[in-house]
């Protein structure tokens, strides 16, 4: 048994840990960064115990690769010691990027992955302290940006080890009140996030030992959101997102993903929504053709499923999906996702980089009847 393990250097979890970030964030010197997201508001109480010689970036909509060029321009002109992003996964993403790119001597085309030359940073990244406000990707704790680039129809990841936070601070307040939409697209991510990992073909006891004990509370906890706010189901969520963070970190993920790095590349639909309608009839199809290990794996999830939904385990897949559009989730027709695209789509979610850690390969006919599924 050999395996390695990466995350953070140190992690906060817990109401109230956002108070500390200003105070840690200049231990790494006196110039920050802000990354956040598209409205200052929730920012603001941030920026100012950061103080004058922060500067403040938003981040409107996911990040592509237009973006992080005029974003690192802005950024590097500032000369900052540290960046500090809050906000959901795509402002983590964006200063998680802007963190390896200031200090960058080269193109940001150089270091992206399938697209550029996804060749290692030269230059060591600048520290990078995150804190999310939604619960699902899971980006506080991962070593990667993901970057649309609309022109190809992708999304691709700039990625080093050096790239994860120096600090995670995972404050399950800040996610209080997020709209019932987001929180339900999201939860839906962080349950992917953590069956993903614990059924990838790159699993460690580590990964099975953090990922597969949080996915039935998250199921539970995002049950209990759709009846109204809930404090305990909130920290129950933060704290599923934060361990399906550090598994598919340490893991991979699998098809879902591979598929949502395609269909979010060329509709500019919502990640989190993407992966939700995607998740059942992935897992039907895993189920349906695993062996060993990886089936009993499968089998537990199922199992879970059956618990959670009262319905047999054959029928959890399904009764996961069936649940999650009745709460509200779209159908990936109504993300973008017509039947003519199917094909296409098949093709190129079968070389992505997170369907080569799904525990069965599964064929470019099977692909397009789970899209039809997921449609």
């Amino acid at each position: 048994m050999t395996f390695s393990i990466l995350q953070p250097a140190q992690i906060l979890f817990g109401r109230g840990q956002a108070a500390r970030a200003a105070g840690l964030a200049r231990n790494f010197g006196p110039r920050g960064l802000l990354v956040h997201g598209a409205s200052p508001v929730r920012a603001a109480p941030m920026l100012a115990m950061l103080g004058p010689e922060t500067l403040a970036l938003a981040c409107a909509s996911e990040p592509t690769l237009a973006m992080l060029e005029t974003a690192t321009q802005a950024a590097r002109a500032h000369r900052p010691d540290w960046v500090l992003a809050i906000g959901g996964g795509a402002a983590l993403d964006l200063g998680k990027a802007l963190a390896a790119m200031i200090p960058a001597p080269g193109s940001i085309l150089d270091h992206l992955e399938v697209v550029g030359k996804g060749l290692p940073l030269t230059a060591a990244p600048l520290p990078f302290i995150a804190i999310p406000t939604t619960s699902g990707t899971g980006a506080e704790v991962t070593k990667n940006a993901v970057i649309g680039l609309p022109e190809h129809g992708r999304k691709v990841s700039l990625r080093d080890d050096r790239m994860i936070a120096r600090i995670a601070i995972i404050d399950p307040a800040l996610t209080d009140d997020c709209p019932w939409p987001v929180t339900l697209a999201s939860g839906m991510d962080a349950v992917t996030q953590l069956i993903e990992p614990y059924v990838s073909n790159r699993a460690t006891p580590y990964t099975d030992a953090i990922a597969f004990p949080a996915i039935e509370p998250a199921l539970r906890a995002l049950i209990r959101m759709q009846q109204g706010e809930n404090v305990a189901a909130r920290d129950t969520l933060a704290w599923a997102s934060l361990c399906g963070g550090l598994a598919l970190g340490n893991a991979g993920l699998g098809l879902v993903h591979g598929f949502a790095g395609v269909i979010g590349g060329r509709t500019g639909a919502a990640h989190g929504a993407i992966c939700g309608a995607l998740l059942g009839p992935v897992l039907a199809a895993n189920r349906a053709r695993a062996e060993g290990q990886s089936r009993q794996k499968l089998q537990r999830v199922c199992a879970i499923l059956e618990e959670v939904f009262g319905c047999t385990d054959e029928q959890g897949p399904e009764t996961l999906s069936n649940w999650a559009h009745g709460a509200g989730l779209s159908r990936l027709s109504a993300l973008g996702v017509t039947k003519s695209h199917h094909a296409s789509v098949a093709t190129a979610a079968q070389s992505a980089s997170s369907s080569k850690c799904n525990p069965v390969e599964i064929s470019h006919q099977d692909l397009c009847s789970i899209l039809e599924q997921a449609g």
